[in-house]
């Protein structure tokens, strides 16, 4: 979203132009906002259950992917689809995503082929050692958080 009007708010920025700038800005939040907002009631109206990782923006921003990270408004999307599921009366649950990456979703082990720590954010793919399955790593986690969201749900969440 940000990076369709990075030029000009660069050009506007140099030229210090406080009004442009701040009516750029003003645009890059609304644009956000709107694909939010479209993004999140689509999911909401497509999915009986929604499980979002615990992911923390903070811990995010402080890495190469911070331009990319504040840009996607997380935190944002997070709000708002917890609001719009508990208007719309499906459940929302924000489930401890730790090592979701790691862990094979075919065998339910962290095989010692599976990416480690910070160093192995570069590998997207790896095979299990234990059960031979392929994964990527952004799917595979996709899969155990969602995995993690229905163990709770059979479990039962307890009512605050």
């Amino acid at each position: 979203l940000y990076r369709k009007h990075e030029g000009a708010l660069g050009i506007a920025q140099r030229a210090r132009k406080k009004g442009r700038v701040r009516a750029i800005h003003a645009k890059i939040a609304n644009t956000r906002k709107d694909a939010m907002h479209k993004f999140s009631t689509g999911l909401v109206e497509r999915n009986a259950a929604i499980f979002v990782g615990n992911v923390q923006a903070k811990s995010m921003v402080k890495t190469r992917m911070a331009k990319s990270t504040l840009d996607a408004g997380w935190s944002m999307l997070k709000t708002m689809l917890e609001y719009k599921s508990h208007g719309a009366g499906i459940v929302f649950e924000e489930v401890n995503e730790a090592y979701t990456t790691q862990t094979c979703s075919s065998c339910g082990v962290i095989p010692a082929s599976s990416p480690k720590g910070r160093t192995g954010l570069g590998i997207r793919r790896w095979t299990c050692c234990e059960c031979g399955a392929e994964h990527h790593r952004d799917v595979n986690a996709a899969k155990n958080i969602a995995a993690r969201g229905h163990a709770r749900l059979a479990g039962g969440i307890p009512v605050l």
